[in-house]
């Protein structure tokens, strides 16, 4: 991977960590907690869009991806936090 594709994905991991902490009316998790959730959000959120024959095009589609991923993750780690 190429140093200019992993910031790229960085920065999208970034975000989609921190929209999907607002989105779920929750507090974030830092820098590093929102990087981390957005990152395997992406993996996950590409995994569900192709389950579902869905295939994410360019950054925006990419972005929506992740959060979506991040999100289901969020959801999961709540339900696990909880009991």
């Amino acid at each position: 991977m190429e140093t200019q594709s992993l910031i790229v994905f960085l920065i999208i991991g970034i975000l989609a960590g921190f929209l999907a902490g607002k989105i779920m009316k929750g507090g974030g998790f830092g820098l590093v907690g929102d990087l981390v959730l957005g990152v395997i959000g992406a993996f996950v959120g590409g995994w569900v869009f192709g389950m579902l024959g869905l295939l994410p095009v360019g950054l925006l589609g990419t972005l929506i991806a992740a959060t979506v991923g991040a999100m289901l993750l969020l959801f999961v780690i709540r339900l696990i936090k909880k009991a």
